[in-house]
């Protein structure tokens, strides 16, 4: 979510499509519902689209109401509205399957995707980009980053920090389930010791990651990759990704598609489509996101991308729908206290 170019932020307000299925559909169109930052102009949605429909002519429609969580809640109140899915992730992978509204494919180019990378081995969710949680920072502002997350409750970083609600935001989830994976049961007294640092909580990553690069904030909850976007459009390494020795969370995001479409065929072209080197380079430079495909080639800018010497796999309550709701509910109770 995150990730698309700066300009969005300011911006994406006023370019969030929303496409309803209504009668005046025609033949060979695809209603695809995805979170905001994908389908907006600056986003990977809109050139994938494009060349969707120049190669296949199936026009593409993006139902974008939100943040990922946003989309499969709508998704699941109405799945008749939709065909395809985009931008489920490994946080929601237990809701999207004990949702029952994903029908599987397996679509031959998984072949050419590293097994690390497949989250559902019963192909409901296929992988199309991947990245890495990271604390950013605005090294003109910090001199000295956190190097762990129990370094970041520091009080060198009181009120420094922006993080995304895990109820309304996919990073924000992915940061609690991070905390979960380095703490086990003790995460809630993590987070009573970080409560210091924290100096808003937002909705989103747009809203968020705005607070960093407008200078309202020295810290900010995004991806290790998000250094490559300021090297890539604006030519400065102002921006950075700490390290932790914690290890660092990788996000797969996927895409599925729904179970009862009339446009079967359709959506898994489109699937095969978001797999092929056009869109998965696409995806790099617009989602500022990792191929999962091999052998994408990839400009220097992503050198600049954070290489976590330590990956951390996802808490295995993470694919508990019971224990994933205890959770959430647990973090909003120290957050109203």
């Amino acid at each position: 979510m995150k990730r698309t170019h700066i300009l969005f932020l300011f911006l994406f307000a006023f370019c969030q499509p929303l496409f309803p299925r209504g009668d005046g559909d025609v033949a060979g169109k695809l209603v695809v519902y995805t979170y905001d930052s994908f389908s907006s102009e600056w986003g990977p949605g809109s050139a994938i689209a494009a060349a969707f429909l120049e190669e296949t002519g199936i026009a593409i429609e993006f139902n974008a109401p939100g943040d990922a969580i946003t989309t499969l809640n709508q998704l699941i109140r109405d799945k008749s509205r939709a065909d395809l899915i985009i931008g489920l992730d490994n946080s929601l992978l237990s809701r999207a399957l004990d949702a029952d509204i994903l029908e599987p494919y397996e679509t031959p180019l998984l072949e050419l995707v590293s097994p690390e990378y497949v989250i559902d081995k019963s192909n409901r969710l296929i992988p199309y980009d991947y990245g890495y949680f990271a604390i950013c920072y605005d090294s003109q502002l910090l001199e000295t980053p956190p190097t762990s997350l129990e370094n970041l409750t520091s009080k060198a970083y009181a009120q420094s920090l922006v993080l995304m609600d895990p109820r309304t935001s996919t990073p924000g989830l992915g940061f609690l389930l991070w905390t979960i994976a380095v703490y086990g049961d003790r995460w809630p007294d993590y987070w009573e010791r970080l409560k210091p640092t924290i100096l808003t909580i937002t909705n989103g990553w747009s809203q968020g990651y705005t607070l960093l690069v407008t200078g309202e904030a020295p810290m900010a909850l995004s991806y290790g990759t998000s250094p490559v976007y300021h090297v890539e459009y604006e030519g400065n390494t102002r921006y950075k990704a700490a390290e932790f020795s914690d290890g660092h969370l990788m996000q797969i995001e996927s895409m599925g598609i729904v179970k009862g479409t009339e446009m079967r065929r359709e959506a898994e072209l489109f699937i095969d489509f978001m797999l092929n080197e056009f869109s998965q380079k696409i995806l790099a430079m617009n989602n500022i996101m990792l191929p999962v495909m091999k052998n994408v080639s990839l400009p220097a800018s992503f050198d600049a991308a954070l290489q976590p010497g330590k990956i951390i796999p996802y808490p295995s309550l993470a694919t508990n729908s019971e224990e994933f709701q205890r959770i959430i509910d647990n973090w909003t109770e120290i957050f109203s206290q």
